[in-house]
């Protein structure tokens, strides 16, 4: 089982935006001297629910500041910006951090972003395919040719390709943000693990993974690739000596993050969407994910993986808003629940 955190860089209320990226810098840091597996970087546009609206450019400072921990976007959202572009950057990190880079890519919403970036609403809607394929082939191939509806242009070498690592592995791994049977689809039938969000129970995600083998078995995958798949689920976690205290901690710090985060999204031609209460979300969220003791979250984490057949976490550790108390869960993650895990 690998045990990584999920850091949003959230502005909580009060807070100045370059503390809220001060205390996800810092995470990311004691998440490697906590003994974890890796962090994983969300990406946001003008709103406080997440600072960082360049997840890869995040990435590539803690590559250099790390020397041991995986370092991954979850996600780079592929609408705004150039799939080459992004297969470019990926690729450089790829290289230059001996294969510690994953890119995690997803659709994100039908935000305002897609205004300011120029690249509209069809590239939210029925753009995404495109996208991620052309991508996907530039950490692929040697060289590179598009003649689709979005993108079009002649034959291109591919630099720096990925395959020169040193590291010998082939490529960065792409994972595919799933939140409907449609991207599972999608991810299944190009062998792309997924990312399936906080939002969601071992249920819902057991039956995501399940659909994704099917789709996957019928796109011609091999048994053992279909077993492997390395999926992600991504979770809360807040680590207490009661599991009281650990709830506690959240319901007091994420409902006024998350009412001033979800409330300043705006969508890009004024559709209607509703807002999920955050105080029932948080409720929700410390019902779902390992919040309590030690052992509570180890249990926690081990049955998800058995429910589910998932063997990776991106675990929100940030939930307090504090950074002091931010790094203590990360410490106590890495100190006393890896070890319950094995």
């Amino acid at each position: 089982m690998r045990v990584g955190s999920f850091v949003l860089a959230a502005q909580f209320p009060g807070q100045g935006q370059g503390e809220a990226l001060h205390r996800a810098v810092r995470s990311a840091e004691a998440a490697e001297e906590a003994g974890l597996d890796s962090v994983w970087l969300a990406e946001h546009h003008f709103v406080p629910y997440g600072t960082c609206p360049s997840a890869i450019t995040l990435a590539a400072l803690l590559l250099g500041r790390t020397r041991r921990i995986r370092v991954g976007t979850a996600v780079s959202v592929l609408p705004t910006t150039h799939p080459v572009t992004l297969g470019e950057q990926a690729a450089l990190l790829h290289l230059t951090s001996g294969g510690r880079f994953s890119l995690g890519v997803g659709r994100g919403g039908p935000w305002v972003d897609l205004e300011v970036f120029g690249s509209g609403l069809e590239a939210y809607e029925s753009g995404f395919p495109e996208s991620l394929d052309l991508l996907v082939r530039w950490l692929r191939e040697p060289s590179v040719a598009a003649a689709g509806d979005r993108y079009s242009f002649r034959e291109v070498p591919v630099v720096p390709r990925p395959s020169e690592s040193l590291s010998g592995e082939p490529g960065p791994e792409v994972v595919l943000a799933c939140t409907s049977p449609q991207s599972v689809r999608l991810a299944a039938e190009r062998g792309l693990p997924m990312l399936l969000g906080m939002h969601v129970g071992d249920e819902e995600k057991a039956e995501m993974v399940a659909l994704w083998r099917e789709h996957a078995r019928a796109a011609g995958r091999t048994p053992e690739e279909i077993r492997a798949a390395p999926h992600v689920s991504a979770g809360v976690c807040q680590i207490a000596d009661r599991r009281s205290d650990a709830a506690e901690t959240l319901l007091k710090a994420m409902p006024g993050w998350l009412r001033q985060g979800l409330e300043a999204h705006v969508t890009v031609d004024g559709r209607h969407r509703a807002m999920r209460d955050p105080l029932a979300y948080t409720e929700l969220l410390c019902g779902l994910h390992p919040v309590g003791t030690p052992r509570l979250c180890a249990d926690r984490l081990a049955a998800t993986s058995e429910r589910t057949g998932i063997s990776r976490f991106a675990l929100l550790v940030e939930g307090s808003g504090d950074l002091a108390a931010t790094e203590e869960n990360v410490r106590r993650l890495g100190a006393e629940v890896l070890p319950h895990l094995g």
